[in-house]
């Protein structure tokens, strides 16, 4: 293995954390913020014409439920329980595109859920006719879903491509049946390969695939053999996340066998396994999770110091507001967040009732937007440059947040991070622990109580 990182470090710093999605994260909204906020919210992008959007779907519907999923998602076998909620979706994009207008760029369209691929060919195609119908879906668009491969087909996805998706994401989380059984996730090794090649064969711009470490039953051994098939395939992007057991917040996770999980130094050193054989296999290690070819557009944002986070993860198409339809989805709006009421009664009685289902969210004040520019540059380019913010604040960073730079030497002692003249960079060692990093830049941690509300840092 590569950089020698020792268990009694790794222990210091394996502490719970946010994943900086967004800044302030959603713990944080604690003020109220509902209907009337966001109606101002789209009132202010009314006046901004000219300014590009990226959409995110949320489809919550599932076969099964998953035990270790973190995601917010549903069972239903009923039949007309997709097309009753498509009809909502395309009323809940009426009452934006009445305040905004129709027409607006798009640049980024994604779909997340549940499983987007639950929805028949039908339905997939009423769903895109939505956003073309009511928004302006520019030519270079990336237009791309989450996949479950259990219930997909080579077909299916060749469908996909032909009704306009360009990237897709084949959730994969590990090969080994052992740990598949341990989540509740059966899943063909066969079958995820023969849709894998099918979205070859259909011409994606992009396939990813994605992996979660840290689950039950995994072992160094049958992990590095999941990483080694993986390679093999060639996707062009993976995302390698760590599990986060949160039952208190998934209830589902209380079937985790959590005596069969590596954890600690254990479970870090699978991360280092994944982060030398994808680096090894010439793959560029993008921000926190991600892998990504050399050649890949995510890899040379890095390298152009021009990567972007939002709510859908890491992106090369930043746009300067993001909506979200569906149930519990989180859009981005003029310095303000919202989100959808992650109950799918309430946000069906709200836009049934013609109203916004905004149930939270939160109204950025300029020290958030200045800690939000420091967080996610961090995040995205792995360093810090003090004059990030002298064209828009008048002051570099290190005068301006020079109280929350005090939490740095320790940082800086323990190898974490370079300090000069110019500004903080992440290290090789502090690769590992970017979210530490960032967490000193945090107004809101440590405020909170009860349990711990954020997964942790390894």
């Amino acid at each position: 293995m590569g950089l020698h990182i020792p268990a009694e470090f790794v222990d210091k710093y394996n502490q719970p954390g946010p994943r900086y999605t967004s800044y302030p994260t959603v713990p944080a909204w604690t003020e109220p913020f509902g209907e009337t906020e966001y109606r101002e919210a789209l009132a202010d992008l009314a006046a901004r014409p000219a300014d590009e959007l990226a959409i995110y779907l949320h489809l919550p519907f599932c076969a099964k439920h998953c035990f270790y999923c973190g995601c917010n998602a549903l069972v239903s076998k009923e039949k007309g329980a997709v097309d009753r909620y498509l009809d909502l979706v395309e009323k809940e994009i009426g009452m934006v595109t009445d305040l905004i207008g129709t027409g607006r760029r798009v640049v980024q369209l994604h779909w997340g859920g549940g499983t987007p691929n639950y929805l028949n060919e039908a339905q997939t195609d009423r769903a895109l006719n939505l956003f073309r119908t009511a928004f302006d879906l520019a030519p270079t668009a990336e237009v791309s879903l989450e996949i479950d491969p259990r219930i997909a087909t080579p077909e299916q996805v060749a469908f996909l491509h032909e009704a306009g998706f360009n990237r897709i994401s084949l959730g994969v989380q590990d090969f080994e049946v052992k740990v598949q059984e341990a989540i509740g996730r059966r899943q063909s090794r066969d079958k995820t390969l023969r849709v894998y090649q099918g979205c070859r064969d259909a011409g994606f711009e992009g396939v990813n695939i994605d992996l979660v470490y840290g689950l039950p039953g995994q072992t160094q051994e049958s992990f590095s053999a999941t990483l080694g098939e993986i390679i093999g395939l060639s996707p062009d992007r993976v995302a390698c996340f760590s599990y986060a057991h949160v039952p208190w917040v998934r209830p589902e996770q209380n079937k985790v066998d959590t005596s069969i999980m590596l954890e600690g130094y254990d479970k870090f050193q699978l991360f280092q396994l994944t982060v030398d054989k994808f680096t090894h296999a010439n793959y560029t290690w993008i921000g926190i999770d991600h892998f990504a070819k050399h050649e890949d557009e995510l890899s040379v944002a890095l390298r152009n110091k021009a990567l972007h986070r939002n709510f859908m993860g890491y992106a090369t198409k930043p746009a300067p507001h993001m909506l979200a339809f569906g149930m519990s989805g989180i859009g981005d709006v003029c310095d303000r967040f919202a989100q959808n009421d992650a109950e799918l009664p309430g946000w069906t009685d709200a836009v049934a009732a013609g109203r916004l289902p905004v149930v939270k969210g939160h109204v950025l004040s300029e020290d958030d937007k200045l800690r939000r520019l420091t967080i996610l540059n961090l995040m995205c380019n792995l360093e810090l440059p003090w004059a990030l913010t002298e064209q828009a604040y008048g002051k570099p960073v290190n005068e301006l947040l020079a109280d929350s730079l005090q939490g740095l030497p320790p940082l800086v002692e323990d190898g974490l991070a370079e300090v000069d003249d110019q500004g903080l960079r992440i290290t090789a060692k502090g690769r590992y622990f970017v979210r530490n990093v960032a967490m000193i830049m945090d107004a809101y941690l440590g405020k909170g109580k009860g349990k711990p509300i954020f997964s942790r840092t390894v």
